[in-house]
Formats: structure tokens, sequence, C-alpha cells
């Protein structure tokens, strides 16, 4: 990606344009490099469920939470300096206006990505009944990382009639069946889970045969799958203080 658009190598000293694209895919490579560090905070979460989270260590799941609470701050700060790149850009006139329509895209994306900003587009809408209290925290993070691996760009989880929640890099689900939490919000069933993303893709993902529908059919409960060619993502995630990380030169 850094090497884009750079077809010959040239010796005569660069313009200040040519400067200022450059700017612009170093900042658009480290952002791809951050949004590589969401996936994989992602998958340590859902490796982590279950019996894993039930046996491990307080102290290890501190340093888990952590990592992943920098993880988001180092995004964060992605964000504020691609912002910061635009707006110089933009008052100087310089730079092409693909690289800057690109570094917009990614900007948009990756403030998705961290829930900074509402989304909306098609997807799918999930209600969860559990009359039985069946439904496990196990359950509930299987159901997210399934939307996940399917492509799901954002999502939010509305318990009862609370409000909903932005699930984040560092989202964490705890609790006993029935009594679950939510990035420590209590969650009350029915659940509701909206997420955007392909809507055939998202609904096939959950319905394949010992998948999440049958898990919570298993435990008591039922999970109805509405597609949409429009749903609403508006629950935002408020931005952590840092503690240690200070942005670079």
């Amino acid at each position: 990606m850094a090497t884009e658009g750079r077809h010959e190598w040239h010796t005569e000293p660069e313009s200040g344009s040519a400067r200022r694209s450059k700017v612009v895919f170093g900042v658009l490579a480290a952002l791809l490099m951050a949004a590589l560090g969401v996936a994989i905070a992602t998958q340590v979460q859902g490796t982590g469920s279950g019996d894993t989270l039930d046996s491990a260590r307080p102290a290890d799941l501190l340093v888990v939470l952590d990592n992943l609470n920098q993880r988001e701050v180092a995004l964060r700060q992605e964000i504020a300096g691609l912002q910061d790149t635009l707006a110089t850009l933009e008052r100087s006139g310089g730079g092409s206006e693909a690289a800057l329509a690109e570094a917009n895209a990614r900007l948009t994306a990756l403030s998705i990505q961290v829930g900074a900003v509402p989304a909306t587009g098609p997807g799918v809408v999930l209600t969860v009944t559990d009359p039985a209290s069946g439904v496990g925290s196990e359950v509930m993070l299987d159901m997210l990382q399934e939307l996940r691996a399917a492509g799901a760009e954002a999502i939010q989880v509305q318990g009862g009639d609370g409000p909903p929640i932005r699930i984040g890099v560092d989202s964490w689900v705890s609790g006993t069946p029935g009594h679950l939490e939510l990035d420590g919000t209590p969650l009350v069933a029915p659940y509701t889970v909206t997420a955007i993303g392909d809507p055939p893709t998202l609904a096939a993902a959950l319905n394949i045969p010992g998948g999440v529908v049958d898990t919570v059919a298993r435990n008591g409960g039922r999970v109805s799958v509405e597609q949409s060619e429009q749903v609403v993502v508006a629950a935002l995630r408020e931005a952590k203080a840092r503690q240690y990380a200070q942005p670079g030169n």
C-alpha cells in the first residue's frame, strides 16, 4: 500500500506536493496496520471465551483487558493524527484529490471500527429471547465473534429497555445465564443485536448447523434474524484517557 502511485524513482528534489502525498500514504499504511490490530484483538477475545476465561487468573485477565484498552487508545491516536494531516493538506491545497479522498475514507472506516461515530447501512437485527435463563456469556461472545468473522463492520447490543452498547475492540462479556454484563453494563433479556454488513452473509453465519442459533435453542432460548437494507448503529463508545501512550514523531 505504501508504494501505490509511485511508478518511477527520480533524483530531482521532491516538490512540496509529492512530500505531502507521501505523508498521506504513510498515514494510510499506519492505519492499515492499526486495522490489523483490531482483528488481532478481536481474535484474542474470541479464543478467550468459555472455560478459558473461567480458569484464567484474575491477573492474566487484567493484562489482556489492559492490552485491549491500549489498542483502542492507539487507534484513536491514529484517527487524531489523520484528522490533523487532512486538515493541513486541505489548508495548504496540497495532495491530490484521490489521496485526500482515500484518506477521508480510511478515517471514516477507522472511526466506525472504534465506535467514535454512528453508522448506518445494510445488515441484520437479531432478537434473542431467553425464557429459561440459559444463555450464558460465552454464547453472547460467540454471537459477536460470528458476526465479526462474517464481516460485520459495526455492532451494538441492547438488553431489554436498557441503552444500546457499541461493541469495540476491548468489549467484554461476563456474568451467569440470565445475569449478563457487557462492558460492565447489566443486560436483561430479550437482547437486541444490530450489525452492519452483508445481510445474507451475516444471517448465514449465524444459522450454520451447530452455530449460534442452534446453541441458543439448546439452552432454551430463540434467535430471530431479520435482514434489512438499512439498519442504524447509533451507540458510541467513550474515548478513554491515555495512561502510557504518547503521540509519536
